[in-house]
């Protein structure tokens, strides 16, 4: 059955970017409607842990999106309650050796200039922190603000708390254009959603749909595969992982990577990452990447050793070359918006990306520069 339906803004994708996107253009006043091509969720957010940190953002323009988004996350869980599974837990990064320790609280006290809290933690207090990490680690700095979401829950609480119309299974294969060039909504395969404003959340696939409005945007997927162990009592306390963790998310390199990413879940499931590779949308199983986790897991949390690893999943972020999301109207294209390119950290941007976006929608003054974030910053005529 082929329809067309009208709205103020069209958002493509109902994961959690798309999510918050339409969550706070409706409560600006805009009729907003979802599309996409499968479900809540359905995509990145799905796969993702639901991680929402500050901890591992160097100063500059990303950790300000971060400290925005997390106000903003403090300010929802508070309204939707429990629904989101939200734990303001904090995080514990730990370092192995003097050498890394000097690393990380150099790292922390800039981040501390830029409103971070990082607190350092002595080797003989780690244990307070974490009673079952690993003995011998040189120390570690804590984040009170690091917090955890159920990435799938939190996406279809805000879409249901936006009221916007959510049109999943529909495939969008075109952009609607009109006089000089004006976007003018999508065409999909269940027919045509006419809008003045466009807003690209497709995640890993939104160079994809910027190609549908022959703008370029080079966004490519990085793999990553989570753990998921059988659910046990409380024993992991924050979100926990290695230093060398923060160098891993900045790297360029395609090659697979991976450092000790550690938490628990309000549900009862350990949940253990991270790795990173270029490979295309290959869903395939890495036994070496799922093996290197396990290692990994087990340095930092020796009991991990005894318990089941239950399933594991893929998921593939969305990876821009500067590690940037793209975040605003795209001049080439009048009327169209990105809100793409978060990598592994857009659950936690997401937030303060659709409060952004929302503010561009009505002629707001943003609330960060958004220079940095600029759609067309890739074009040779833009730099």
């Amino acid at each position: 059955m082929s329809d067309s339906l009208t709205c103020d803004v069209v958002v493509f994708g109902a994961g959690m970017v798309g999510a918050a996107c339409a969550l706070y253009a409706a409560r600006e006043g805009l009729d907003v409607i979802v599309v996409d091509r499968g479900q809540v969720a359905g995509g990145t957010t799905g796969a993702g842990e639901g991680n929402l940190l500050v901890s591992d953002k160097e100063p500059g323009p990303e950790l300000e999106l971060a400290l925005l988004s997390a106000g903003l996350w403090t300010g929802l869980a508070e309204e939707l309650g429990r629904e989101t599974e939200y734990e303001p837990k904090g995080g514990v990064v730990v370092a192995g050796t003097a050498e890394a320790l000097a690393g990380l609280e150099t790292f922390a006290a800039g981040q501390r200039a830029a409103g971070v809290s990082a607190l350092g933690v002595t080797a003989d207090r780690l244990h307070d922190l974490e009673p079952r990490l690993a003995p011998g680690l040189a120390g570690a700095v804590q984040y009170p603000q690091d917090a955890q979401v159920m990435p799938a829950l939190a996406a279809a609480h805000l879409l249901r708390a936006s009221g916007a119309r959510l049109r999943t299974g529909r495939t969008v294969t075109g952009v609607l254009r009109g006089p000089g060039g004006a976007v003018r909504g999508v065409r999909t395969d269940r027919g045509d959603v006419h809008a003045p404003a466009v807003v690209n959340a497709a995640g890993p696939w939104g160079g994809e749909v910027a190609a549908l409005a022959d703008v370029h945007l080079p966004v490519l997927p990085r793999r990553g595969y989570v753990l998921v162990t059988e659910p046990l009592p409380p024993r992991i306390r924050h979100k926990v992982y290695a230093a060398d963790y923060v160098a891993d998310v900045a790297s360029d390199s395609a090659a697979l990577q991976t450092s000790p990413v550690v938490e628990g879940t309000a549900a009862g499931p350990v949940l253990i990452g991270a790795s990173r590779e270029r490979v295309g949308f290959d869903r395939s199983v890495s036994l070496p990447a799922l093996r290197a986790l396990a290692a990994g897991a087990t340095r930092l949390f020796p009991f991990l050793a005894r318990v089941r690893a239950l399933r594991t999943y893929a998921g593939f972020r969305p990876y821009l070359p500067d590690h940037l999301p793209a975040i605003g109207a795209d001049p080439r294209a009048p009327g169209l918006f990105h809100a793409c390119g978060h990598e592994g950290a857009g659950i936690g941007l997401s937030t303060g990306t659709g409060h952004l976006i929302a503010g561009l929608l009505t002629g707001a003054a943003p609330a960060l520069d958004l220079t940095p974030f600029r759609p067309d910053r890739f074009c040779p005529e833009a730099r």
